[in-house]
């Protein structure tokens, strides 16, 4: 990027504008002074750029404090960040259901809605019953569907930066499916679609077992599991997004395939689905030795998949979610044989965030996209008084 100059006024009031949004959204509430002190900018243009925020619909004035003293006269106008300004959506498009949850410009939940969804779906149908779940999600929260400034968009699969699936055997026609542009045209605001894997370990970094771990890892276990990593608290992706997709590993060994971990005969696991494997953990807890010898194999493979990963990256956390997150001691043999396999042990908790981990995720992406275009100015320039 090239040097910055002051010489751009539209730039400088881009950036007063943002320097004070940012600091109103923080004071939740403040009069032109404490603005003023807050972002060090000088009165005057403190005031201009509030009234600019206000005609924007960004901010709002506030109702004076009750009981103000009336010998000080007239009290000072306060003003706050209008986070009723817009809305953000995080969606799940996963094989037994679809999700979506609603939140203002703040973050804060507003509602949630969910719905099952054939495993066999075609992606049409999946889509659809997703915009059935929007529609009767913003209907009930009483949002206009034009209030919406962002949507983010967890999903099995490799997903390209424009939101094309390039890779997606979980779902049915999800490979080479154009979701992102598909969605935008429903929406018609920006749309950030991403892994599931990586969206819930955003929103384990944002909200769940990993708000204190910048470098972590969550491993969405099932039939095939994926992990998302965050190094240095950013989203690693890797050069074609294809990081964290510890479910091929089994490809490196030939005898080590899902349906044979998990059968309870000689025969393959058929058919090979949630359902089917709920019955092995099932048999499993009332006693079967086959099924047990099978969760123990099933275990084991989680195991070294994400000893692999942790080889390489050496994250101080470890959090596992999906439906193994809901598996009887399935702590303590990760635990002990990540002791045994890695050279620095990390940490390894169950996530906090059970279902909603993966919209939750979606939900801060979307805020990350909002919160740089209201709060952040390319390049590092100081606000001008």
């Amino acid at each position: 990027m090239g040097r910055l100059t002051g010489g751009d006024p539209s730039l400088l009031r881009r950036i007063n504008s943002a320097v004070v949004l940012d600091a109103l959204r923080t004071a939740e509430c403040a009069t032109l002074t404490e603005i003023t002190r807050l972002t060090g900018l000088s009165r005057p243009t403190v005031e201009g750029v509030v009234e600019g925020l206000i005609e924007a619909g960004l901010v709002v004035e506030t109702a004076a404090e009750e009981g103000a003293a009336r010998r000080q006269g007239r009290p000072a106008r306060r003003f706050r960040f209008r986070a009723e300004a817009g809305h953000l959506l995080g969606l799940e498009i996963g094989p037994h259901r679809v999700a979506a949850l609603l939140a203002d410009l703040d973050g804060r939940y507003l509602g949630t809605a969910a719905r099952d969804v054939a495993e066999t779906a075609p992606a049409d149908e999946r889509l659809e019953r997703l915009r059935a779940t929007v529609a009767d999600l913003l209907r009930r929260a009483g949002v206009a569907r034009s209030s919406l400034r962002a949507v983010g968009v967890g999903t099995p699969g490799i997903v390209e930066e424009d939101g094309t699936v390039r890779l997606g055997t979980a779902l049915p026609g999800w490979t080479g499916l154009q979701l992102g542009e598909r969605l935008r045209r429903s929406f018609k605001c920006p749309v950030l679609v991403e892994n599931d894997a990586n969206a819930a370990a955003v929103a384990e970094h944002w909200k769940g077992a990993a708000t204190a771990s910048d470098d972590m890892v969550f491993v969405l276990a099932g039939l095939s599991p994926g992990a998302g990593s965050l190094i240095g608290g950013r989203l690693h992706r890797g050069f074609g997004g294809a990081a964290g997709e510890i479910g091929a590993l089994h490809l490196l060994g030939r005898e080590a395939t899902p349906e044979a971990l998990l059968s309870t005969t000689d025969e393959p696991l058929h058919p090979l689905d949630e359902q089917a494997v709920a019955e092995v953990f099932a048999l499993a807890r009332r006693g079967d030795e086959r099924a047990r010898a099978a969760v123990d194999r099933f275990i084991r493979r989680l195991v070294h998949d994400v000893a692999a990963l942790v080889l390489a990256l050496d994250p101080e956390l470890v959090v596992i979610g999906g439906w193994a997150a809901g598996l009887d001691g399935v702590l303590e043999p990760l635990r002990r044989e990540l002791a045994r396999y890695c050279l620095r042990p990390p940490r390894v908790a169950l996530s906090l965030l059970g279902e909603a981990v993966v919209p939750t995720g979606a939900l801060r992406l979307a805020l990350d996209h909002v919160e740089e275009q209201l709060f952040a100015v390319e390049g590092t320039v100081t606000a001008r008084r």
